[in-house]
């Protein structure tokens, strides 16, 4: 019997079932996802914050399900190791929430996280949010866990309360999704160190760290944050972040010296990271048949 393809979500699950911690750094687009696997890191992270960047929108929940799904999938196809996605609220209600689990399992994503905000929703590290009641979301958390095809296909529960009602009830809602279904807990933004040292005791399952350069939670070693217990972090925008900067900087070197810059990488270099050997080799392999096979028909007319 032929092998069967090792999915996405099975090789997410074996990694999570590893010792230590799984860091999967932001990407926001294909050039993102793809430096980040070559840099040697076993997962990628699809940030909402860059996704909405790319199409010109702060986090404000201005994106859609269908484009964010989209994006997940652009990245997924993109690399071979596998893909973890923002998906918001789940767009909606338990309907909504069964469609985007769908959407984004069969574009080949490993698994993604649904949380708790009220519409529209910011970016888990602003100021005013607004967080559902918890049985509505622990309905969504169940539609979610029935809705997946594939049973590794990985269900992260976020919760924003810490910001809202506080850092209880965030770990209150965070066993009661881990109850309901989610096979991983993602308590958004602890304020201090000893909440972050917290949350991997008093939460019933793994649980997720997100670091955020500048944001309301303490950015600790990760070193620490795998001691203390957490099996996957995110770091969702370190290349957003830096390339902005670098952007920003090049721009203004070529605004004041009014020149372009040596880059000090070729274009085929360029390109060769962007996968054209594997092109080249698919252009080499068909023209070399087709050149055999007329050589072929030509021998047997003689």
């Amino acid at each position: 019997m032929a092998n069967q393809q090792i999915s996405p979500a099975a090789r997410l699950r074996a990694l999570l079932t590893q010792d230590g911690m799984v860091i999967a750094p932001g990407a926001y687009d294909c050039i993102s996802a793809r430096v980040i696997e070559q840099a040697g890191f076993p997962a990628v992270y699809m940030t909402g914050a860059g996704t909405a960047a790319t199409l010109g929108y702060p986090d404000f929940g201005l994106v859609t399900m269908s484009e964010m799904a989209d994006n997940a999938g652009r990245l997924a196809a993109a690399v071979k190791v596998p893909v973890i996605a923002d998906a918001d609220t789940g767009y909606g209600n338990e309907l909504n929430v069964t469609r985007t689990v769908r959407e984004y399992e069969k574009r080949g994503v490993a698994g993604l996280h649904i949380e708790d905000q009220g519409f529209p929703k910011k970016c888990g590290h602003l100021d005013d949010k607004t967080v559902i009641p918890l049985d509505e979301y622990i309905a969504k958390v169940r539609a979610a866990a029935a809705a997946r095809t594939d049973p590794e296909f990985l269900l992260i529960a976020r919760t924003d309360s810490r910001a809202v009602i506080g850092f209880e009830e965030a770990v209150t809602r965070m066993n009661a999704a881990l109850a309901a279904g989610a096979d991983m807990a993602f308590l958004e933004a602890p304020q201090t160190k000893e909440e972050v040292e917290a949350v991997p005791r008093l939460v019933k399952g793994p649980c997720l760290l997100n670091v955020v350069s500048g944001g309301k939670t303490p950015v600790l070693d990760l070193a620490y944050a795998q001691g203390l217990g957490f099996k996957l972090a995110i770091l969702p925008g370190l290349l957003f972040q830096t390339a902005v900067s670098a952007f920003d900087a090049v721009l203004a070197d070529v605004k004041a010296q009014r020149r372009h810059p040596d880059m000090k990488v070729s274009l085929k270099e360029k390109f060769r990271r962007m996968g054209s050997d594997e092109w080249d080799a698919l252009r080499h392999r068909f023209r070399t048949s087709a050149n055999e096979g007329d050589k072929d028909a030509r021998t047997a007319a003689e």
